[in-house]
């Protein structure tokens, strides 16, 4: 029975169920639905503690129940409940009501939130007010949550889904077939000073609008005494995603991370309703805010996934990490190649220094200019950009990659057997040298990118001045040294 199970977390009393009569709750098994008695010891259906579901009656204490019957059945730090929520809209009005984790008994691992189906299940999240108010809240008392087949809907406008706080213990999420709509402030919030780590989305669908981001990391300065002490945040997964939501940025990591994004369709369909100080009208899918972390925490792989940018106001990746890996593969990002400002617009935007990031596009396809900020003259810095094969959709090579303050243009980006605009005239184009030049070397930059082949060091070879030669562009520090006969780097269709 429950009761013998419960440790210090107090039990709510018995709830009315949906045709008036008291549910049982930590006293003995909950009523049937032909479950048996074993079954109802680690299934918990919110149905069976009086949740409606039909929009309108607020169910906040039937979910209160079952995540209190969950802490209680937590045996030797594992956690024993399932907690099912059948079809229909539950209303839910006060905070922290689907997950409380902020008192525990004691850290538990194992908590189950299983729903009938994304748009079946639908939790309505209608606090009083929105700023600060979170559905559900986890102050390293749980790791290893999962989230199943469900959506949850945002009724007032700023409210927040998530807030995950972690001093080494909240890590290990996992989100399968959900989907978030409404106006959120954050999707997830996450804080502290280590772990808040390794958590997966999965067929999921990210709609609505976020006044900060979908997900943030490092929200506030509790615990750390130095911005680097909350660099935490690592092994981030999203596959197979639909992410297509009106505004504000999908991930932004002021705190650096380990982030890889593969598969789906990114699209942001509007702008930002108000100017901000932060953000202009800007929306942004990946938004690394800050330079300096530690090794190890910048890194970030998006691949095979279809962009849309709608509006000159969108931006795939604004990035001013000085140093790590940004690896985009077989990405295209010009399906509104046509529309009159795609030609100028700047989707990809990076601040290099002289150790990085390392940059790589390959077999992309890519629309407008992409641009380049520089934290340190160009003369002393090494080759950090590189693109292998991809189409330029809206200009030569020559005129592609962009200095940020409109001077000099950057001569630390290499193009490799790429296909330019067809259209593009005579604008300088680099070509394909004989030798490749030399790699970072290890007291000015980290290592090569793991994306790619190492290769053995090359006899150093003078850059040729860009003065003199403007057509002539090195291959990257990555890829071995190229005969003479091959072809040209960026060439016309």
């Amino acid at each position: 029975m429950l009761a013998a199970t419960a440790l210090s977390t107090p039990v709510p009393p018995a709830v009315a169920g949906p045709r008036g009569r008291a549910e049982a709750t930590a006293s003995g098994a909950l009523p049937g639905r032909g479950r048996s008695r074993s079954d109802t010891a680690t299934v918990v259906n919110v149905a069976d503690l009086g949740a409606v579901g039909d929009g309108r009656t607020d169910d906040s204490a039937a979910f209160e129940v079952a995540y209190s019957l969950a802490a209680a059945r937590v045996s030797q730090g594992v956690g024993r409940v399932v907690i099912e929520i059948p079809a229909g809209d539950f209303l839910i009005t006060r905070p922290d009501a689907l997950l409380n984790g902020v008192a525990p008994p004691r850290p538990a691992n194992g908590l189950r939130f299983a729903g009938a189906g994304k748009r079946m299940t639908t939790l309505v999240f209608r606090p009083d007010t929105g700023p600060g108010s979170y559905l559900c809240r986890n102050e390293d008392a749980w790791s290893n949550l999962s989230f199943e087949r469900m959506q949850f809907r945002s009724d007032t406008p700023g409210a927040s889904f998530f807030s995950s706080y972690s001093t080494g213990q909240a890590q290990d999420y996992r989100f399968s077939e959900c989907e978030w709509m409404g106006e959120w402030e954050y999707g997830l919030a996450l804080d502290g000073t280590d772990t808040n780590s390794e958590m997966r989305w999965e067929a999921c669908r990210v709609g609505g609008s976020y006044r900060r981001a979908f997900l943030y990391s490092g929200l506030s300065e509790r615990g750390k005494g130095h911005p680097n002490d909350q660099d935490q945040f690592l092994n981030y997964w999203f596959t197979d995603m639909k992410v297509e939501y009106d505004w504000g940025n999908f991930l932004e990591f002021p705190y650096g991370g380990s982030i890889t994004c593969r598969g789906g369709s990114y699209i942001i369909t509007g702008k930002r309703p108000e100017s901000t100080p932060e953000y202009g009208t800007t929306s942004t899918f990946f938004r690394f805010p800050v330079n300096v972390h530690h090794d190890s925490v910048q890194r970030f792989h998006a691949e095979d996934i279809r962009f849309e940018v709608r509006n000159p106001d969108v931006r795939v990746i604004d990035c001013l990490w000085n140093s790590g890996t940004v690896h985009f593969s077989d990405c295209d990002d010009t399906a509104f190649g046509y529309r009159d400002f795609s030609a100028e617009v700047r989707a990809h935007r990076y601040a290099v220094g002289p150790r990085g990031p390392l940059i790589r596009y390959d077999s992309c396809q890519l629309v407008g200019r992409h641009e380049y900020r520089t934290t340190a003259s160009q003369d002393t810095l090494p080759p950090l950009a590189r693109y292998d094969m991809c189409l330029l959709r809206s200009h030569a090579a020559g005129d592609f990659a962009v200095p940020a303050d409109g001077t000099e243009r950057p001569r630390f980006v290499r193009f490799v057997d790429c296909v330019d605009h067809p259209d593009a005239g005579d604008s300088p184009r680099p070509a394909s040298p004989t030798t490749a030049p030399p790699c970072i070397g290890p007291t000015s930059s980290p290592a090569p990118s793991p994306t790619s082949s190492p290769s053995p060091t090359p006899t150093a070879t003078p850059e040729p001045s860009p003065a003199a030669t403007p057509s002539e562009t090195p291959a990257s520090p990555h890829s071995p040294a190229r005969s003479d006969s091959a072809p040209a780097g960026c060439a016309k269709r």
